[in-house]
């Protein structure tokens, strides 16, 4: 209640008029004139009136207290016992609260940036923004329920934005113990087959069990090494790369009994294989147009070493010229498939045939090469159908496909089979998508019988022209014709041979991205990026291993003939498994050294120097008994002063709302008429007497 006036009169004139009052009241008293008392109460119920004086009562709500209450849902608080904690312990919140209806909570859920490369847990920022649009005065506190690895804590000299307890709930248990392995340094690329060294280290975050840890590292999938690791300490690890390309590093260490979780037991670490030379033997049968193909390509490759021979002279060339006078350079035959053999990643045999420079022990020396994981290529021309043909040798146990002994003569178009459109060799040839296929025609063929692995080119009528297959350990290819230089010369717009004898050398190479079937997987920033390669039928959808543990399916979309791709943002960081039939692959997303992922055990220290500071409270949800308990909440008019060890304070907000104000004139209506009216005639009695 307040009063107030209101005038009729602006105030300069309601002045004036009191003045002049004033002075013919003084002057009346002055001279003792009859009834001067009377007139000067009746001029100031005058004025009053025109004053018009007025009581206002303001009708007032009292507001709510805001109580923001942070659910921490990191990744690091997705383990199963502290999700049924941190449900729990917010029911109970909510029932607490739900008593104090001056009380305003506001749930407030924090999954962590998922948008971050290293993300982390910033429950401050939350709260930050999620009272931005409120006075600071009408926040009673915050309450946090969280595992305690907060990691945007203010510093002591930082400010809150509002003068109110923070409080922590904090789930887990005390004493908790996780153990797991990082990779500390590591080569992003190495040489093939020469050695790289990585260095992993075994933490145990928590009271640590002591003793060693076995590390059992894995190469692609295969097992390769068992290691014995010390808790704490660097721990070394000597290998060769086995091939060019992506190569996957996987380190996993076994999980204890209690640990907090085993998402973080296993680490990897990609290594690009890079070829340093590629050592190619190539072995021409006799001058022809394509050899100089085969020699240009090999030779424009800066990481070929080519040698390169071709049989000018054979056996039985024999014109009388003695031996002294030839300018030619004897084959040395056992130097190279006996001594050396090994040294070369690739021998291919150009129209060669078996006229005596060879030995049939030789062939059979090239065939356990091949068996052993070395590379064969086979360009084979009119020789390989003749009865010379090296398919009649000790090398036919790892030849695909052997010849009919008859040629195809007769221009065709050369084309890919169903596989061929599939198989990542030929999958996407310039001028395949075609027909005809946009490129120049060949004008013969050798006649095979039935081949053996994957026939992904055809020639006239539909016979095998380029066949693939795996001999043991190693590889073959069979070009079954002599007529691929048409396309270096550009007959008839030439075709991309440069690329399809890349690709079949690198195929035989075992290069990771033209296997037939594979499934790899790449983070792009938090994005998984899933692709398969298949010749076969549609591979179905591929399930995905969160760090978490959870699974989830993730459909496969075919983007081109035997390629199936898939992408998805997602939400936790860590080691990813990616699983379609019998092929699995890991790809680790986000940061390896990202604070979410690190430290996993649960911790009441991070809170409590800033609960300390505004007299907030932080505690465990579990007691000793695993049982689930919120402390009380208090409720606190003005100052909080000290803090309380087993309630949550909340300081209750004196704010109010302003919804009306009601007005009562006080000489308005029949008492305002009636004072006047007395006042006057007061004044007339007086006058009458």
């Amino acid at each position: 209640m307040t009063f107030d006036f209101s005038p009729f009169l602006p105030w300069p004139v309601l002045a004036t008029l009191a003045a002049v009052s004033a002075v013919i009241a003084a002057f009346a008293l002055w001279r003792g004139v009859r009834g001067a008392w009377v007139r000067t109460l009746a001029a100031l119920a005058l004025l009053t009136a025109l004053a018009n004086p007025v009581l206002l009562q303001e009708d007032r709500d009292q507001l709510s207290t805001i109580v923001p209450v942070i659910v921490d849902r990191s990744q690091s608080q997705q383990t199963p016992d502290r999700v049924k904690m941190t449900d729990d312990a917010l029911a109970a919140l909510k029932g607490q609260l739900a008593r104090f209806p001056q009380i305003e909570p506001r749930f407030i859920d924090v999954e962590g940036d998922v948008n971050s490369d290293v993300p982390s847990t910033r429950l401050f920022d939350a709260l930050a923004a999620n009272i931005a649009d409120v006075p600071p005065s009408r926040v009673g506190g915050a309450i946090m329920l969280t595992d305690g690895e907060v990691h945007d804590v203010p510093a002591a000299n930082q400010a809150l934005g509002f003068d109110a307890p923070i409080h922590g709930l904090v789930t887990g248990k005390p004493k908790e113990f996780d153990r797991r392995i990082e990779v500390i340094k590591g080569p992003r690329f190495g040489i093939v087959n020469e050695e790289q060294q990585v260095i992993l280290r075994v933490f145990d975050d928590g009271p640590s069990p002591g003793g060693t840890a076995d590390v059992i590292v894995k190469m692609n999938g295969n097992e390769i090494a068992t290691l014995r690791a010390t808790p704490g300490q660097d721990t070394p690890f000597s290998f060769q790369v086995p091939g060019g390309g992506s190569n996957v590093l996987e380190f996993s260490v076994a999980e204890l009994p209690g640990e907090v979780t085993a998402a973080n037991n296993r680490a990897v670490h990609v290594i690009d294989g890079i070829r340093q030379n590629l050592r190619v033997l190539l072995v021409s049968g006799e001058p022809h147009a394509g050899e100089r193909a085969w020699r240009n390509l090999l030779k424009s490759d800066a990481s070929v070493d080519l040698v390169h021979f071709t049989i000018l002279r054979p056996p039985e060339k024999q014109d009388g010229t003695p031996i002294n006078e030839l300018s030619l350079i004897a084959f040395p035959t056992r130097e190279l498939f006996v001594d050396k053999i090994k040294d070369f990643d690739l021998i291919i045999f150009d129209r060669y045939q078996h006229r005596g420079v060879l030995p049939l022990l030789y062939y059979d020396n090239i065939a356990q090469y091949v068996e052993n994981g070395g590379a064969l290529l086979i360009a084979a021309g009119p020789e390989h159908a003749g009865p010379d043909s090296i398919a009649m040798t000790p090398l036919s146990s790892v030849l695909p496909a052997m010849p009919t002994g008859q040629m195809i003569e007769k221009a065709f178009y050369p084309r890919l089979s169903e596989e061929g459109q599939k198989h990542p060799v030929t999958r996407g040839l310039d001028g395949s998508g075609e027909d005809p296929p946009h490129w120049g025609r060949w004008f013969r063929s050798v006649d095979v019988e039935k081949p053996e692995g994957e026939t992904i080119m055809l020639g006239a009528d539909n016979h095998p022209l380029l066949v693939l297959n795996r001999a043991g350990q190693g590889r073959v290819a069979m070009l079954l014709s002599d007529q691929g230089w048409l396309w270096a010369r550009g007959f008839e717009g030439g075709g991309p041979n440069v690329s399809l004898y890349r690709r079949i050398a690198h195929w035989l190479m075992k290069e990771p991205a033209l296997e037939e079937e594979a499934l790899t997987a790449r983070a792009s920033g938090r994005t998984l990026e899933v692709t398969r390669q298949t010749i076969g039928d549609n591979p179905g959808n591929a399930t995905v291993r969160y760090p978490s543990g959870k699974t989830e399916t993730l459909p496969l979309t075919q983007t081109e003939p035997g390629l199936y791709k898939a992408e998805k943002k997602m939400d936790e960081i860590g080691l990813f498994e990616i699983r379609n039939g019998k092929l699995s692959t890991l790809v680790h997303i986000g940061a390896v050294d990202a604070p979410e992922f690190k430290a996993m055990i649960s911790t009441t220290d991070v809170l409590k120097p800033v609960a300390d500071r505004s007299k907030g409270l932080v505690t465990r949800v579990a007691n000793a008994n695993g049982a689930i308990s919120v402390p009380p909440i208090l409720p606190v008019r003005g100052q909080i002063r000290v803090s309380d060890n087993e309630r949550m304070m909340i300081r209750m907000t004196s704010e109010t709302v302003l919804k009306g104000i009601n007005t009562l004139p006080l000489f308005a209506g029949f008492a305002g008429v009636g004072i006047l009216l007395f006042a006057f005639g007061a004044m007339w009695w007086r006058e009458g007497r």
